[in-house]
């Protein structure tokens, strides 16, 4: 197996280098095997791991939630059933972020609404607490 540069592993995670190094600051990452140049030398298998680091990012997962999962992963011990909870909390966070959303949202629509209607509500007060 060919070691890989840490531009390749970018590249090949479609990351930064600077997301590969604080990847492994992190823990995220095993720290990688260094030449005797000092440069290091990575293999498939970090880039497989940013894949999955960067999914479960994706899923809603925090950077910390990911290091706790992938030490479970790298223990042996995840499986659908151990590692359950923490889907359900980042849903729980989700579903807690669409809630919010849902109601910016018709704060919006009423805003606009008003706005379509010559009423501009939001800015007729900015100007009287500017006066």
């Amino acid at each position: 197996m060919r070691a890989l540069k840490i531009g390749e592993v970018a590249r090949a995670a479609g990351v930064a280098v600077d997301t590969v190094r604080y990847y492994e600051r992190r823990g995220l990452l095993p720290v990688a095997a260094r030449r005797e140049s000092g440069y290091r030398e990575f293999t498939q298998a970090t880039v497989e791991r940013i894949h999955f680091a960067k999914g479960l990012q994706s899923l809603g997962f925090t950077l910390d939630e990911v290091a706790t999962l992938l030490k479970s992963v790298d223990a042996g011990t995840a499986n659908c059933e151990t590692e359950k909870h923490r889907f359900e909390v980042v849903l729980e966070r989700v579903d807690a972020k669409l809630t919010t959303l849902k109601d910016v949202r018709r704060r919006l629509v009423k805003t606009l609404a008003r706005c379509e209607a010559g009423e501009c509500v939001l800015l007729e007060r900015r100007k009287r607490r500017a006066s």
